[in-house]
């Protein structure tokens, strides 16, 4: 026999963790294990126990569920870990992929899209609500209008920076041409990259396809 694949649910809001549960329960392939209100009742049991895939919400009370996804990946890293939640956010998405979450879905889609979506994340793939798969197409395969969309989110003085950083200056450069300070340089580069989620010069200049 087939050994049933095994869920925990993080979830903080009663009648969607009831939904959940009464999801999964519905088909006999998957095997619902446990129920956490927050992320760190999760991260304090969870590790060491055997379930296959964590499905989380990110809007949790204390730490977030992104946080949870990153910290609970670094004891298991062959858990499979899927997003269940209403932020559809870009910020929200890019973090939670970077976190290590393998799927991302909405908390509109029906009870037979999350079975479809547990299906697929368990067979390797990464399921995705339409509407954030387009996000993710657009954010790898159309440079310029993610690009446009990020000079939108930085500010003028990061704009100006950036722009300095893709002509080679250095920090002191930089702050000696804007009349600033290097410890002011770095933290408007630090805040910039956590926009573009990037984590350096070169990642940040080829998002924005600057020569």
């Amino acid at each position: 026999m087939t050994p049933k694949i095994k869920i925990t649910i993080v979830e903080d809001v009663p009648e969607i963790a009831l939904l959940l549960e009464e999801t999964i329960r519905s088909d006999h392939q998957y095997e619902f294990v446990s129920h956490y209100k927050n992320a760190e009742d999760a991260l304090t049991f969870i590790p060491g126990s055997e379930i296959d895939i964590l499905i989380a919400d990110i809007g949790l009370p204390g730490m977030d569920g992104v946080t949870l996804v990153a910290r609970i990946k670094e004891l298991m890293p062959e858990l499979l870990c899927m997003m269940y939640t209403v932020f559809d956010h870009d910020q929200h998405l890019f973090r939670a992929l970077k976190s290590g979450a393998n799927g991302y879905l909405l908390k509109d889609e029906k009870p037979e899209k999350i079975i479809s979506a547990i299906k697929e994340i368990k067979s390797g793939g990464a399921p995705m609500s339409p509407s954030i798969a387009r996000k993710v197409t657009e954010y790898f395969f159309q440079p310029k209008r993610v690009s446009y969309q990020i000079l939108k989110i930085l500010t003028s003085r990061e704009n100006e920076i950036l722009q300095l950083l893709a002509q080679g200056f250095l920090y002191k450069e930089i702050a000696d041409q804007l009349g600033i300070t290097v410890g002011t340089v770095k933290q408007h580069i630090h805040r910039m990259y956590q926009k573009m989620h990037v984590q350096n010069r070169t990642e940040a200049i080829n998002r924005l396809n600057i020569s």
